[in-house]
């Protein structure tokens, strides 16, 4: 894959990325378990089942930027997941960040420091996301994940090693989760082993603005504000026949009745506010007047600024 973001492999790895990320199904997990014989640690015990890994598109894009910025020599990228873990044993994978490190087949190192020092940064702006694991770019489980599997283990319990194909060595981007446990024999510790378990994508509404933006794969300019409240006028109004299709069939006895789908539509219905057309009409004329003169302030205090700018160089130069 080529590093420069503006290759056809890069646009290509990202609208395969898009279609991944575009169907939010959960998968099931497979049957698939791999064995890494590792030397013996006494921080590995067992904990709660994880059930499933929810990760957000943003985890996936940060772990193919690092991907395609890799140094010349590095054959993967691993990185640390931060998240938060639920009642039900859901990890629910939300941001990342790059962790350097160097491999070869018999020993991994990893930057300890730049690992503590990123995730202290990360904590002052988000407090309530802890470390849940940490993903590798690649096929599936290689000899050194079990290595670096047990240096994260220390950091955190059952933490979660996620896999992204960047490679596409099925035709396509696999993104696998897995957790580890040991096997031993008697106080004898022999494997790990990797056990996958189901991988939910998902995205909430504020992502799928930027996934919108994105899943073009080239896009020559960003919406103005007027270009993008009209492509949402025109989205709100075929929502709008949408559901007014979907009520008249259900009163002429075309489609079953849901009551679930009656009640949402009673609450955006309940939303609205209650007032006369020209009522309305103003307050929106109003607020939209508002802005405009806070943008005319804004030009007249730029303007004062550049002015005072160029009179106090002057006045230096004298």
């Amino acid at each position: 894959l080529a590093r420069n973001p503006k290759s056809p492999q890069y646009s290509r790895f990202f609208a395969v990325l898009v279609s991944i990320l575009s169907i939010s199904t959960m998968a099931a997990a497979t049957e698939h378990t791999v064995l890494q014989f590792v030397a013996p640690s006494s921080s590995s015990a067992a904990t709660t089942a994880v059930l499933t890994a929810r990760i957000h598109p943003l985890v996936i894009f940060n772990v193919c930027d690092c991907f395609v910025r890799r140094p010349d020599s590095a054959e993967r990228v691993i990185g640390t997941l931060l998240g938060s873990i639920l009642p039900d044993g859901t990890v629910d994978i939300r941001n990342s960040y790059a962790v350097p490190h160097n491999e070869s087949s018999d020993q991994v190192a990893v930057d300890i420091d730049y690992h503590h020092n990123m995730l202290a940064s990360h904590l002052k702006v988000n407090p309530k996301e802890i470390i849940v694991g940490w993903y590798s770019t690649g096929a599936g489980v290689t000899g050194g994940s079990a290595l670096i599997h047990d240096f994260y283990a220390r950091e955190v319990t059952n933490p979660i090693h996620l896999t992204v194909d960047t490679g596409f060595t099925n035709g396509e981007g696999t993104i696998k989760a897995f957790v580890s446990s040991n096997l031993s024999l008697g106080d004898r510790q022999l494997a790990a082993q990797f056990q996958e378990i189901p991988v939910d994508l998902r995205m909430v509404d504020a992502e799928r603005v930027g996934f919108d933006v994105l899943k073009a794969t080239s896009v020559d300019k960003l919406p103005s504000d007027l270009e993008g409240m009209e492509l949402t006028m025109e989205r709100l109004l075929t929502l709008i026949n949408d559901v007014h299709k979907y009520v008249d069939s259900v009163v002429e006895g075309q489609t079953a009745p849901d009551n679930n789908i009656g009640r949402f539509i009673a609450d955006a219905v309940a939303s609205l506010p209650k007032l006369p057309p020209q009522v309305f009409d103003n307050l929106v004329n109003d607020s939209l007047q508002d802005q405009l003169l806070l943008l005319y302030l804004s030009s007249i205090t730029r303007t004062q600024l550049s002015l005072a700018e160029k009179l106090n160089t002057a006045a230096q130069m004298l």
